[in-house]
């Protein structure tokens, strides 16, 4: 391998290992930020990777009568999102991965993850398993085209739907990012990463409270090693989301080439991005009240009709 081939490999498995290093920790501060504002003390950011910790030392119970898609779910959607987090140019748009880092293959990659999960549910054969997959699957049914319509408003000035060629445009055309093209698919990709990831007000991800819950309701016949990882790769998938909406919205500080203190910047940025949007978001949530089930569909509605105004702003602004 060559001297370029090799420092573009080492940026993807930084990439990757920040995003596994760094997720529990993101969870842990966002939880603690929470705490703050309630006025509690909170367990500490470092919370997350003690309970992955206890997880992993316990053992692995399977419910009688669930097939290999309860047992493979957990390894499908950690190993899912750390393809994702290597395709996503989050450190540095020349890497190895970043002529692989299509639109379409990134977001099926995440719908892989999402069904693999809900299969589980389903596998159990449990009431809650069932009604949490159903659940899931409506949400991302709704989700997954906002995502694909909202980059790819970001994408029609570029000419291109892959990720390093849009973030690569951003950064050598800022002023399209604060378009009115730009601002809708940034606001519809928002609530749409709120909706992914099971944040409030589409999802709870504290409650056990059986009327209310989605991914919860999927996860519950979890235990051990196996709930450690669903536990990873849910605070992964995001760690990713706010990593891509902040590669996507403002791109400034994503390296260009693939050497060590160039990626060795990006990445601490990245990390003050993520950091930010996960406080404001940990914030935003103690004001938010979750919605009634029923009014979901209606937001991510309006996310959809957003990015759908983002696709036909762009085309009339490129004259495509």
């Amino acid at each position: 391998m060559s001297g370029h081939g090799a420092a573009g490999a080492a940026a993807v498995a930084a990439q990757v290992a920040a995003v596994c290093a760094g997720a529990p920790l993101l969870t842990g501060m966002m939880r603690q930020v929470r705490a703050r504002l309630e006025g509690r003390a909170g367990a500490g950011v470092g919370q997350p990777w003690r309970d992955l910790r206890k997880l992993m030392r316990k053992e692995a119970v399977t419910p009688q009568g669930t097939g290999p898609a309860f047992r493979m779910a957990p390894l499908l959607l950690v190993a899912t999102t750390a393809v994702v987090a290597a395709l996503v140019p989050l450190a540095s748009t020349a890497t190895p991965a970043g002529g692989s880092s299509d639109l379409i293959l990134v977001v099926a990659l995440l719908a892989l993850g999402t069904v693999a999960l809900a299969l589980a549910g389903l596998d159990t054969g449990t009431a809650f398993g069932g009604m949490g997959a159903s659940r899931e699957m409506t949400v991302a049914a709704l989700v997954e085209p906002t995502i694909l319509l909202a980059v790819f408003a970001l994408s029609m000035p570029s000419g291109s739907t892959n990720l390093a060629a849009i973030v690569s445009g951003g950064l050598r055309d800022p002023d399209r990012l604060a378009s009115p093209a730009g601002l809708l698919a940034t606001a519809a990709l928002a609530v749409a990463v709120l909706a992914e990831t099971g944040r409030l007000p589409v999802d709870n991800p504290t409650t056990h409270l059986e009327l209310t819950m989605v991914h919860e309701a999927m996860v519950l016949e979890y235990a051990g090693p196996d709930l450690a990882l669903v536990e990873l790769g849910a605070q992964m998938r995001l760690a990713v989301l706010l990593g891509l909406l902040a590669s996507l919205a403002a791109p400034w500080g994503i390296a260009t080439t693939a050497r060590p203190a160039a990626v060795a910047l990006a990445l601490l940025l990245l990390a003050v991005k993520v950091a930010l949007l996960g406080a404001v978001l940990a914030a935003a949530e103690v004001f938010w009240a979750k919605l009634r089930l029923f009014r979901v569909p209606e937001l991510l509605a309006g996310s959809f009709l957003l990015a759908l105004l983002a696709v036909t702003a762009s085309y009339f602004l490129t004259g495509e």
